[in-house]
């Protein structure tokens, strides 16, 4: 199995500075033979010359046939290989081959550690009016992102607790969500920049549902494999989730829509996740309710993209989108000022102290006439039950992304700027003596936090499940009026 995914490993990461636009389809491997290393070769080798013989007229479809062959290969040994005995030598180890800058890391691929350019307009944080709990766990991960130790492979951040792997953002069309996108890819970009690390923003969209079977998948898993790569650091969005990814069991989604649910699923908490802090996956959506509901529960953090609220917010926004060809003074109004972060987000935290929305409101309020004040373990259970009883939805893996998003508020804190323009400061650091500075800036958690925690994720939740069961009721309603009005038609014709 170490020699057929290695030998496959290397000859696709050789060939990808050969590859065009031009794409072959060779089915699945089937000659795996795991007697031995020289047996399995002779097969594979059998079966790839095959697969030239038939889909491989010019340079062009050979090297793309090759390429299809190695990754189908690796693809098909690492599934064997996750049953098989005696790997732990081989998977716990790295090996590099410096000539072509190639490492052997496990059963996992290997690419070439390059940026993508971008060429998305970049928005600065002062351009992102409202959504100030949105913005601000935006920037804290830009700059956790940047933490990733590339020697060890692995973010402080991701073992000390904190870090964000998956987010959903929600809101209203209009709200902000793409200006979120660019903020965040913009601050990234330039981080990188100043490092020298290598950086890859990629957007899973809806030109990615293929209408041949098995396709919308696999163009599904490049997209993850890409912003997976250690060796980069990585920020894949998906925008428009609803209309990408199907809801299991809705008869109108397509069957290219399920096949990107179900790699969304296992990638993002599947057995085989890891998660070494270099990347992270964002989820964008105008109708999350739309969004399946283990999906959509695979998101650790939740920013609800509520847009501009204050008076403060819609002078400032106006003032930013009419520019600088006008003579209108301003007025009595300092511009951006509302938009200080650390003020209006410690507004905005506190404001979950209670519930918002009115299904969950009435379970606070009983839980808390009943036991008193949430200010033990034991009493903030009781609450985390009886929200499960409200809304059966509300599952174990509710109770780990409120968790995971407590600790993330325990590292309440933001990297500072410096680290970020000067990166002996901490970028260059070792990863010992990084988790170190982390650690020192670590702040306690409270159960203000906790309660707060649980609300924000709880009021997203009872938001969600109530949009959709008004969605379903709307659908049911009118398939009973076309079935009424089909039987009057029926029974007219008849008479």
């Amino acid at each position: 199995l170490i020699t057929l995914y290695v030998f496959a490993n290397a000859t696709s990461y050789l060939l990808s500075s050969h590859q065009s636009e031009v794409t072959v389809e060779v089915g699945e491997v089937e000659e795996v033979l795991a007697d031995n290393g020289q047996t399995a070769l002779h097969g594979a080798l059998w079966e790839l010359d095959q697969d030239i013989a038939a889909h491989a007229p010019d340079d062009a479809h050979l090297v793309a046939a090759v390429t299809a062959y190695a990754e189908a290969l690796m693809e098909k040994v690492a599934l064997r290989a996750a049953n098989a005995p005696r790997l732990a030598p081989f998977t716990t180890a790295s090996w590099r081959v410096e000539a072509d800058d190639f490492t052997v890391q496990g059963f996992s691929p290997a690419h070439k550690a390059k940026s993508t350019t971008l060429t998305m307009t970049f928005k600065k944080p002062h351009e992102v009016v409202g959504n100030h709990i949105a913005k601000y766990q935006a920037l804290r991960l830009s700059k956790m992102l940047m933490a990733y130790d590339f020697e060890r492979r692995l973010n402080p951040f991701a073992e000390l607790g904190g870090f964000i792997f998956t987010f959903m953002g929600d809101g209203k069309p209009g709200t902000g969500k793409t200006t979120l996108i660019q903020m965040m890819a913009g601050l990234l970009n330039d981080y990188c920049q100043v490092a020298g690390y290598p950086f890859r923003y990629q957007n899973l969209s809806t030109d990615n549902i293929d209408s041949y079977q098995g396709k919308s998948g696999q163009n599904a898993k490049a997209f993850i494999n890409n912003v997976l790569d250690p060796a980069a650091i990585g920020f894949g969005t998906i925008d428009d989730i609803d209309q990408l990814a199907g809801k299991r069991g809705d008869r109108q989604s397509s069957a290219g829509q399920l096949e990107i649910t179900a790699v969304l699923m296992e990638s993002f908490a599947g057995a085989n996740t890891v998660v070494r802090g270099n990347c992270t996956f964002g989820m964008f959506s105008n109708y999350p309710e739309n969004v399946d509901d283990a999906l959509r529960q695979r998101a650790g953090a939740r920013f609800l993209v509520d847009g501009p609220q204050t008076r403060e917010d819609y002078i400032d926004i106006l003032y930013l989108l009419m520019g600088k060809n006008h003579d209108i003074p301003v007025g009595a109004h300092e511009v951006f000022s509302a938009q200080e972060i650390k003020q209006a987000v410690s507004a905005s935290f506190a404001s979950h102290s209670r519930p918002h929305e009115a299904g969950l409101l009435d379970v606070f309020d009983r839980v808390q006439s009943d036991i008193g004040d949430l200010d033990t373990i034991a009493k903030l259970g009781a609450y985390l039950k009886a929200i499960q009883e409200a809304d059966e939805r509300f599952t174990g893996r509710a109770i780990k992304n409120i968790t995971d998003a407590v600790k993330v508020r325990a590292m309440d804190f933001e990297l500072p700027d410096e680290w970020m323009e000067n990166p002996e400061l901490f970028l260059f650091k070792d990863y010992d003596a990084k988790a170190a500075m982390i650690g020192e800036l670590r702040v306690p958690i409270t159960t203000e936090m906790v309660v707060q925690e649980i609300n924000r994720y709880a009021d997203s939740e009872f938001r969600y499940a109530d949009k959709s069961d008004e969605v379903a009721i709307d659908q049911m309603v009118r398939d009973f009026g076309r079935q009424e009005e089909a039987k009057k038609r029926y029974l007219e014709g008849k008479g």
